[in-house]
């Protein structure tokens, strides 16, 4: 009897994070990389990133010095991954409800307006906002009881690459 609530639960969830992101919106100018980073460039160690994490293939790295910031807004963390040597990931974290609205405000103006349309928007202690372009998937969880949020910025066409033959976990 215990594995059929198991088993519906499971699946509500997994409707439920597929329709938050099924009402992601179109970039409106996909930047190809981050912050003028182009996608699959080659990243390393020396004045500007540290390496802070090797995991096979898997490299990542943060700025050397300053404080992380998305625009200009303060952030807790700021990491970029590199898959063989190919740029294609950057991980965001932050934390406070008046960082989470100048975030999500500075994401819109640089990527596009959130579709406000009654029922588009997720509502509840976990919000997922997602914006897709043609090279480029912006995604942003917060979870408002917590106060913290979490933003992928990925490289579509390298994660497709990666995926081919591999589970979906890769990168």
């Amino acid at each position: 009897m215990r594995r059929v609530p198991l088993r519906l639960t499971a699946a509500l969830l997994g409707m439920l994070l597929q329709t938050a992101l099924a009402f992601a919106v179109p970039i409106v100018n996909d930047p190809n990389g981050f912050e003028g980073l182009p996608w699959e460039s080659a990243i390393a160690e020396g004045d500007r990133f540290t390496k802070v994490e090797e995991a096979g293939r898997l490299l990542s790295y943060e700025l050397k010095s300053g404080q992380p910031v998305l625009g200009t807004i303060p952030v807790e963390v700021l990491r970029f991954t590199t898959f063989d040597g190919k740029f294609g990931r950057v991980l965001v974290r932050y934390h406070g409800k008046e960082t989470h609205e100048h975030i999500l405000a500075y994401l819109q103006t640089q990527y596009g307006p959130l579709d406000r349309t009654p029922g588009q928007i997720s509502v509840g202690p976990i919000r997922v906002y997602a914006w897709h372009g043609f090279d480029t998937e912006i995604t942003l969880r917060y979870e408002s009881r917590m106060e913290r949020g979490i933003i992928f910025f990925e490289s579509r066409i390298l994660r497709e690459k990666l995926s081919e033959g591999n589970s979906g976990t890769v990168f």
